[in-house]
């Protein structure tokens, strides 16, 4: 392996220690959840799940659950109003 390449190695393992060098600003991800597979998406800050509980509330355990494995690199959940009847 060529030194080029091993510092491009070094340099890999400490951005991967230093999380807050990383935002996400867009993603989508299927989540197996236990009644089903959900797809949630991210993009600009806004999440949104294809759950039930989600559509009706703006937030689910699926979009938490991401925030807390991505802690630091996405905004928070944030509940959005929904149209009230």
């Amino acid at each position: 392996m060529d030194s080029a390449m091993i510092g491009k190695i070094l340099k890999a393992k400490q951005y991967a220690q230093e999380r807050e060098r990383v935002t996400f600003e867009a993603f989508q991800v299927s989540f197996r959840g236990n009644h089903g597979t959900h797809v949630v998406t991210y993009n600009g800050g806004v999440w949104h799940c294809t759950c039930h509980f989600f559509a009706q509330r703006g937030v689910c355990s699926h979009t938490m659950a991401l925030e807390r494995i991505l802690e630091g690199m996405v905004s928070p959940v944030v509940q959005e109003q929904l149209p009230t009847a």
